[in-house]
């Protein structure tokens, strides 16, 4: 693995780790790093920087739903005008291509079931060439985006001391 993707697996773990603690963890220079940064956020490979939540353990409920969606291509377009159309209401969280059964899955995240209900019924269903969807709640979240949403298991192994 070469330093640079070093860096950035490093920052996707966590986005607060310091240039100087990256670049010991790599051996480079703090500098660089620090210089690296600032190209991959001005070309577009750093996207964003998030803080990722445990809503639930918050107190907050929200409803999520995977939507397979199957679809008619447009000529010329493909799958991206339709793509486009979706990812543009609020309510949806994530669109990708897939291959399968259907064309599109589409996350959307509500306050209730009946609000996401309501939003396939009334809004992603009627778009033009939208030719089914097929909707799955999410009732438990154990890992997402690599973090866990889960108590870990302690360790039983027995403590070795010098």
């Amino acid at each position: 693995m070469t330093k640079d993707r070093e860096i950035l697996k490093l920052l996707e773990q966590d986005s607060r780790t310091p240039a100087e603690r990256i670049a010991a963890m790599v051996g480079e220079d703090a500098e660089r790093v620090r210089n690296l940064i600032q190209e991959w956020e001005n070309a577009g490979i750093i996207r964003r920087y998030k803080t990722v939540i445990d809503w639930e353990r918050f107190g907050v409920e929200r409803v999520f739903a995977f939507i397979d969606v199957s679809v008619t291509p447009e000529r010329g377009a493909g799958f991206d005008d339709i793509a486009r159309r979706i990812y543009r209401y609020p309510e949806v969280h994530s669109v990708y291509l897939v291959s399968g059964g259907h064309d599109l899955r589409v996350v959307v995240e509500g306050d209730t079931m009946k609000q996401v209900a309501n939003f396939v019924a009334e809004k992603l269903a009627t778009i033009d060439r939208v030719n089914s969807t097929n909707t799955h709640f999410l009732l438990k979240k154990y890992k997402d985006d690599g973090d866990l949403f889960v108590e870990s298991d302690s360790d039983h192994r027995l403590m070795v001391t010098p």
